[in-house]
């Protein structure tokens, strides 16, 4: 590998998952560790296609409709008076996804010679998947059948990979509100929300690998959160590297240092909490910046800046899955992260 590494977050443009995987390799192949399978289709919105398919589920129910305009207008759910519900009876489209498109990534990584690419798999978090279904009281009363839920596609997507898997587990709710606590309630705040992502990684079945995905929001390349500066991406992700369990692998933890369509800030002082970030060197720190509506040169000052105040050489990202800008958008990143690791 020549220059730094790049990390993709998730979705990537293109028509199918082998037209987004072959996109990625033709631009970013030799920096590349790993390589979702783009989510391309209705996946390339996350987390909306899946609790659209709830609507219809028996124990389920519209509480408050929504048309994914803003994060006000979200559709809500509500367990249907005399039922329950369970992880069984939960399917979140990921195994199948998966399913169909690992032999597109065996073909791909063969054909490209890049024997020691991983396959990435998103999870998005179960409290997070929880509270833009149920809501927040919703969420912590009926958290548990997402969690099962959750769990059980790691196992099905282990089975189908041989293990050949690092899953990421995207968790935008946390951070946003770590971003939103005081500054002095900043470090029992992001105590709290560790526990969600590494109470899911405790659960997996041991020697499981994964990475963790901070996220301040993109639904129609619009924040959920914003930070006026990096201390609270620091605060989690200490408190979910002091935590992170033994026996599953904790290999990246990507940080978002733009916001949707909001570039990374040139400010110096957005970035000195960095000096405070105390993760292991051995977990790789993927910094979410590059922007196609950002100068080279300035791209290039926020990486000095980042890796400055980190203390070490990181990985370059975009700060979310492009799958949901244009398909020309999407593709300036790509050409834009190539720039920014060689």
């Amino acid at each position: 590998m020549s220059g730094r590494r790049a990390h993709l977050v998730g979705s990537l443009p293109g028509a199918d998952p082998r037209a987004a995987m072959s996109q990625a390799i033709a631009i970013l192949g030799p920096h590349l560790v790993s390589l979702p399978d783009g989510e391309t289709g209705e996946r390339r919105n996350w987390i909306i296609s899946i609790i659209e398919s709830m609507a219809d589920h028996p124990d389920l129910e519209v509480a408050k409709r929504g048309d994914w305009s803003d994060y006000d207008q979200t559709p809500r759910l509500r367990i249907r008076k005399g039922r329950k519900l369970y992880g069984a009876n939960l399917d979140f489209g990921h195994i199948a996804a998966v399913r169909e498109s690992w032999p597109e990534f065996t073909d791909l990584r063969r054909a490209a010679g890049l024997s020691d690419l991983t396959f990435q798999a998103g999870v998005p978090g179960d409290f997070d998947l929880a509270m833009f279904t149920l809501g927040p009281s919703g969420a912590l009363r009926h958290r548990t059948p997402f969690t099962e839920a959750t769990l059980t596609e790691i196992h099905g997507i282990r089975g189908i990979t041989g293990g050949d898997v690092v899953f990421q587990i995207e968790v935008p709710v946390e951070l946003v509100m770590v971003a939103r606590a005081p500054a002095p309630g900043r470090a029992a705040a992001a105590a709290l929300a560790a526990k969600t992502v590494t109470g899911l990684a405790d659960a997996a079945p041991p020697g499981s690998r994964f990475g963790v995905h901070l996220c301040l929001g993109d639904m129609n390349n619009r924040a959920l959160g914003r930070m006026s500066d990096v201390a609270p991406l620091v605060a989690l992700a200490n408190a979910i590297a002091k935590t992170w369990p033994a026996g599953r692998a904790l290999e990246f933890i990507h940080a978002p240092f733009s916001a949707a369509d909001h570039p990374a800030p040139v400010d110096p002082a957005f970035y000195a909490p960095l000096g405070d970030l105390a993760i292991p060197g051995a977990v790789r720190f993927a910094a979410g910046f590059a922007h196609e509506s950002q100068s080279l040169a300035d791209q290039h000052r926020v990486l000095d800046l980042i890796e400055a105040g980190v203390g070490r050489q990181v990985d370059v990202a975009s700060a979310c899955g492009l799958g949901r800008r244009s398909f020309e958008a999407g593709r300036a990143v790509l050409e834009r992260t190539a720039e920014l690791c060689t």
